[in-house]
């Protein structure tokens, strides 16, 4: 298994999402800061307040910085927290989505449009409309769908709602019954609304039953990202409080999808965060850690390893290196 290398080291980057667009490899991380915001479980301390892009021509090549490409001051209802985001092309335009805070700190997804996948990105003055949670993923399909992914329990209070509405007490179910899933929706054909009622995509065991929200090993915390492999659709996602990012495999964009493994063991930092993309041939795994600023796990960096499949399909794990 080869090493993991870390790709910038004059900012702490976490969160990184890759695509290929134009034949280069293109990379939107969260751009973490020493902002002073004390640690709790709410993740107060994850302040970010913009987005850079990033591009490669070669995956052992120079990484470029195109700059900031989206402020927190630029985003009318949004107030702080600028965390994960995701990037889609569609007719030669670019969709940057994102999650953010707004002035009541309700997390919400906003949109923001360029011409070029470098940016900088121009936001729509609201959110999506009935957006909550955090951390989206876009995902086009092979019959030309896109879908968005997106959710995340504690912080990313997809606790506090139940069938897209908010509920007067958020909290995750007992241990006993089935952990919250990841939503997912269809996108409008402009690429900025959602096409139709968001729902839960469901994860399964080996027996088809959902995983339940006691275990904290296999249920889904935040980070969804999909991809697709010979056919079969890949659904990736950060475990949370047990630091692993898991994947589970379907025959339908919408699920059910099956637990099959763990990708990559704990790194050192508490938040674990991924994407996956195939470059030039090979595919490989985007995440961060937090070894070059000490284990300040507000301050992350972001790393690419090469990742390999087994012959059935399956995902070989990457030792963390914790």
């Amino acid at each position: 298994m080869k090493k993991a290398k870390y790709l910038v080291k004059d900012l702490f980057t976490a969160d990184p999402s890759a695509h290929v667009f134009n034949d280069k490899l293109f990379i939107y991380p969260s751009h973490d800061f020493e902002s002073g915001v004390p640690e709790n479980d709410n993740g107060d301390h994850f302040n970010m307040r913009d987005y850079h892009s990033y591009s490669m021509d070669t995956i052992d090549g120079e990484i470029t910085d195109h700059g900031v490409i989206l402020d927190v001051e630029d985003v009318p209802w949004a107030s702080r927290q600028m965390w994960d985001s995701d990037v889609a092309e569609k007719n030669g335009k670019y969709y940057l989505y994102f999650s953010a805070k707004d002035y009541n700190d309700v997390f919400h997804i906003g949109v923001a449009e360029s011409d070029t996948p470098e940016g900088p990105f121009v936001p729509l003055t609201h959110p999506m409309r009935g957006s909550y949670s955090i951390d989206p993923c876009v995902f086009k399909d092979d019959n030309g769908d896109y879908l968005i992914y997106f959710g995340g329990i504690w912080g990313g209070q997809l606790q506090r709602y139940r069938n897209n509405k908010a509920i007067e007490c958020g909290a995750e179910p007992a241990d006993s019954e089935p952990a919250l899933n990841p939503i997912v929706a269809k996108l409008s054909d402009d690429m900025l609304e959602f096409a139709e009622e968001p729902k839960q995509l469901e994860i399964i065991d080996e027996e088809g039953k959902p995983l339940l929200a006691g275990d904290h090993d296999r249920r889904f915390f935040e980070a969804s990202w999909m991809h697709k492999y010979k056919d079969k659709y890949y659904f990736s996602y950060s475990t949370g409080n047990t630091h692993l990012l898991c994947y589970a495999t379907s025959d339908s964009p919408y699920g059910p999808f099956v637990y099959q493994g763990v990708i990559l063991t704990p790194v050192v930092g508490w938040t674990t965060h991924h994407s996956i993309a195939e470059f030039q041939g090979k595919w490989y795994l985007f995440h961060h850690d937090c070894v070059p600023s000490g284990g300040k796990t507000w301050l992350r960096s972001m790393k690419v390893v090469e990742l390999e499949y087994n012959e059935d399909g399956t995902i070989k794990t990457i030792e963390g290196e914790e």
